[in-house]
């Protein structure tokens, strides 16, 4: 890592621990704040089944799931598309704030603002957003209107990565701080007919991402006064969410695009004694080249027992709305029962069949350079 990129970290350290970047969270031991500055280099978890929180600011929160369409475009239409896919967020959080519920904190989809489409590399990072930028900075100006958290996902380019697509969910608090910038874990790979995902994501560069940031932010937890958050674009990975409960995190908020099995989220929620929410797109007409339903509805929040405490009631755009009572979970909530003594050895031994740190090594130009790329570098038989 080269001294300049050091000395960034090291100042964007010093700024969280005087609570000049995202307040008084980001100054708390261990904050598990990811992609935000050099973290701790151990993850912050506690042997005694209880796990590291911030004081509350209410006993029970309103969580709004936003289900949007999406709106994929052209790259010669970026300038343009991202402008008007922006003022559709902007509007509805509005229409979030107009009668009713008024969220705590309001949560998108995974690609609110970009919608998804086989764009190459170029294309993909000509469209991407920064953090923070103008897209941020108008969605943090709603988050001061209405007193509320804002959560997200984008496409990202961050200059620390020059040439790598982040996905990228980014948590904003009331006063529209950045809080967090959570990567998404990993993209499955050798399962899409012809083509590979190229963004890049925590496992495709884990050494670098530990280096940079910290082993403890592999496995982001959010410590905010609304609870633990984490937030996931993967689907069918338990062993990953818990790994999140194991570290504290209360509220999983999840997403998908163009579908997903809600079994996966309600399991999500049953085994680890959590609030889990999945936010996935609606009905999306105008979307390119794809058919006007690409895998819509869905969105849903389970409770702690499994149990559906909200669902989306159509396939259409709708806000979907529940209530998380923290204070009650707090009170009672500790890490997972877990016996790893008698399945340690069998993790220690697994192999995945890909390895990490693939795209340290090679950044596929397209969707098929992808699949061209990881053709052979299974290690399963």
């Amino acid at each position: 890592m080269s001294s300049s990129r050091r000395s960034f970290l090291a100042g964007a350290a010093g700024l969280a621990a005087l609570g000049g970047v995202g307040g008084s969270l980001l100054g708390m031991p261990g904050a598990s704040h990811a992609a935000t500055g050099k973290g701790a280099d151990a993850p912050s978890l506690r042997t005694d089944g209880t796990y590291d929180t911030v004081e509350l600011a209410k006993p029970a929160w309103t969580l709004g799931l936003a289900q949007t369409r999406v709106h994929s475009f052209e790259p010669s239409q970026t300038r343009t598309a991202l402008k008007r896919n922006l003022e559709h967020m902007l509007e509805t959080i509005d229409r979030a704030f107009y009668f009713g519920a008024r969220p705590d904190l309001l949560q998108f989809h995974e690609f609110p603002l970009q919608g998804w489409r086989r764009w190459t590399r170029k294309e993909a990072y000509q469209l991407a957003i920064e953090l923070p930028g103008v897209e941020s900075e108008a969605i943090a100006a709603k988050c001061r209107q209405y007193d509320t958290w804002i959560v997200f996902g984008a496409y990202v380019r961050d200059p620390d990565w020059p040439g790598h697509v982040l996905s990228i969910t980014t948590v904003m608090d009331n006063t529209g701080r950045i809080v967090d910038k959570h990567w998404k874990a990993r993209n499955i790979k050798g399962v899409f007919p012809g083509f590979e995902l190229f963004t890049t994501t925590i496992y495709d560069v884990l050494d670098r991402y530990v280096e940079m940031y910290g082993r403890d932010a592999v496995i982001p937890v959010t410590r905010t006064p609304l609870g633990n958050l984490a937030t996931s674009s993967a689907q069918r990975e338990p062993e990953l969410f818990r790994a999140m409960a194991m570290k504290g995190a209360e509220v999983f908020l999840r997403t998908a695009s163009g579908g997903f099995m809600p079994l996966d989220v309600q399991a999500c929620a049953l085994y680890n004694g959590v609030y889990s929410s999945i936010v996935n797109n609606s009905i999306s007409p105008d979307n390119g080249p794809f058919f006007d339903d690409p895998g819509s509805g869905g969105t849903a929040l389970y409770g702690p027992n499994g149990e559906a405490i909200a669902t989306a009631s159509s396939l259409h755009e709708q806000l979907v709305v529940g209530r998380i009572p923290i204070a009650e979970l707090r009170a009672r909530k500790r890490q997972p029962v877990v016996h790893m003594e008698l399945y340690r050895d069998i993790y220690d031994g697994y192999h995945s069949k890909y390895a990490p740190n693939l795209w340290s090594q090679y950044l596929p130009e397209s969707l098929e350079d992808a699949a061209r790329y990881v053709r052979d570098k299974s290690r399963w038989k």
